[in-house]
């Protein structure tokens, strides 16, 4: 695949995986769909293989965000800085702690932005294990297969496949 190709595919999983943090944006679907793109365009076995390992990844994970409790993100105090701040977290956390990373980090971002707004340890505490309760651990599921897939995307690429 060529490089300006390659950069379009990266744009669209960026843009799936950003999509998992904004309510009514199919971010899982779009991550799915460049990774077929990816695939049909580089036609080798590890694609493929990926491609197969990746649908079936995202398809439980739609399952599990079944069985939990739907997303109520403004009666959580959900806001879009919070989501930024989450979404950053899980991000930073998945590069400096391959794969798991993302856990901690995506509570982390919770954490810092409601410690800078509400100032103090406890109340800021108390905010992210009800953001936790309410939504985060479905936005946490998805958000990390998404960054699973993404990072197995990239480790095919610089592989060379």
């Amino acid at each position: 695949m060529e490089g300006p190709q390659l950069l379009l595919v990266a744009l669209v999983l960026l843009l799936g995986v950003l999509g998992v943090l904004v309510p009514g944006v199919p971010g899982t679907w779009l991550v799915w769909a460049g990774l077929l793109w990816w695939a049909l365009r580089e036609r080798s076995a590890l694609a493929w293989s990926l491609l197969v390992a990746a649908t079936a990844l995202l398809l439980v994970v739609q399952v599990v965000k079944w069985q939990l409790p739907p997303r109520r993100l403004r009666g959580a105090g959900v806001t879009r800085r919070m989501a930024a701040y989450a979404g950053a977290g899980a991000v930073l956390g998945f590069v400096v702690i391959p794969v798991l990373g993302a856990v901690p980090g995506f509570v982390g971002g919770i954490y810092l932005c409601e410690r800078l707004r509400l100032g103090t340890h406890g109340e800021a505490w108390a905010s992210v294990r009800a953001v936790m309760r309410e939504v985060g651990t479905s936005v946490l599921v998805e958000l990390f297969a998404c960054l699973l897939v993404v990072g197995a995307w990239v480790g095919a690429v610089a592989a060379g496949a």
